[in-house]
């Protein structure tokens, strides 16, 4: 997912946050928590991404 992606997917996250606070609509919620799903899986993603490159990084430098 590129950044642009993500800001869009976060946007409609809140919309959708926001509006099922106005409304309390089941629908509304279920709609929030999936987009809230897919946020938190791409955070998970990057930081596995950002782990494996930090441990690789790790191994390459030269000992001291």
């Amino acid at each position: 997912m590129t950044s642009r992606e993500f800001f869009y997917l976060v946007s409609n996250m809140r919309s959708a946050q926001t509006e099922y606070f106005k409304t309390k609509d089941r629908a509304v919620f279920r709609a929030a928590r999936k987009l809230e799903n897919e946020v938190d899986a791409e955070i998970r993603r990057v930081k596995e991404i950002l782990r494996d490159n930090d441990h690789s990084s790790e191994m390459t430098l030269p000992p001291h």
